[in-house]
């Protein structure tokens, strides 16, 4: 990174007796407004629109075209004077108003949708944590209940076939 951008979003930095400060501070306000709480309208498009609007900011596709060549991944967004691009960084996170979810950046890609943690905690208590180990199947017992055993093979068959318990 040159000494006139920041290391991070590469936003123009204002230099010792440089002329028109405005216009590199007016800069890096435009990629601030893109990039601070970002949403996007998709992720994933590979074209600019025909009449974008300002404001409006998309996630570039891996093969863009048109005015985004070049700019694959990056955060795209109409202003006022044109295209503007806010390259990603790992663990960027950006909400996904057409999807209705997050998208995150990480290992060069965009992964929509995604949770990752290791648990889940509401008001201080833990909803969801460490997979626990598997239920077993019903057995035994002195009275047979053909009917509550197939009703509890079927609801551990479910919690298995979605990954909620172990089995």
């Amino acid at each position: 990174m040159s000494d006139d951008m920041t290391s991070r979003l590469a936003l123009p930095l204002l230099q010792p007796g440089q002329a028109q400060k405005e216009t590199t501070h007016n800069e890096a306000l435009a990629l601030l407004d893109l990039a601070v709480q970002a949403s996007v309208l998709a992720v994933g498009t590979e074209a600019p629109p025909a009449n974008p609007v300002a404001g409006n900011a998309w996630i570039v596709g891996a093969a863009p075209t048109g005015g985004w060549a070049g700019q694959a991944q990056a955060i795209a967004g109409w202003t006022s004077g044109g295209w503007r691009f806010v390259a990603p960084r790992d663990g960027m996170a950006v909400w996904s108003v057409t999807d209705g979810q997050v998208a995150r950046f990480g290992g060069g890609a965009w992964t929509l949708g995604v949770l990752a943690g290791s648990r889940v905690s509401i008001g201080g208590v833990d909803v969801v944590g460490p997979r626990r180990a598997a239920i077993p199947d019903p057995t035994g017992g002195t009275v047979v209940d053909a009917q509550t055993r197939t009703a509890i093979f079927a609801i551990l068959g479910c919690l298995r076939g979605h990954g909620l318990i172990g089995g």
